[in-house]
């Protein structure tokens, strides 16, 4: 796990040093990539999804599954504890947003409308993600 600047200055700068401008927009403003365009989208590849900021894990790759969202979507998170979520009442709609309970980077938002057995949709943003393949896909 990376250790983050706890000095909102030079954790910005930090962070800036170290993302790309779109990381850096979806993780820490909120941002959304376009559908269809991120790295993870169509991905089929065994292994762990990890927090790009902080390296935490949070999704296996054996719950993602294909929505037709244009943005990875996994039916749950590695575990409880692992993402956190609050209302999001911006663009004039409520929604819930997902957020890396390790460090609060922005990773997307989780929907109602998954496959069973949980009946969600973590729909995330492979901005703010990283494939880990040499790790299990089992936590």
């Amino acid at each position: 796990m990376t250790d983050l600047p706890t000095d909102p200055a030079e954790r910005e700068a930090f962070l800036r040093e170290r993302l790309t401008p779109l990381q850096f927009e979806v993780t820490q403003h909120g941002g959304t990539e376009r559908a269809f365009t991120g790295t993870y989208w169509d991905t089929h590849d065994d292994g762990m999804y990890r927090c790009i900021v902080c390296d935490t894990a949070l999704f296996s790759s054996d719950t993602k599954y294909e929505s037709g969202s244009g943005w990875p979507s996994f039916w749950t998170a590695i575990d409880e504890g692992a993402v956190e979520t609050r209302t999001d009442s911006s663009h004039g709609m409520v929604r819930t947003e997902a957020l890396c309970a390790n460090c609060g980077a922005h990773l997307g938002h989780v929907f109602d409308d998954g496959p069973q057995p949980t009946g969600l949709r973590f729909c995330m943003n492979s901005a703010s993600l990283r494939l880990d393949t040499e790790a299990p896909s089992e936590p």
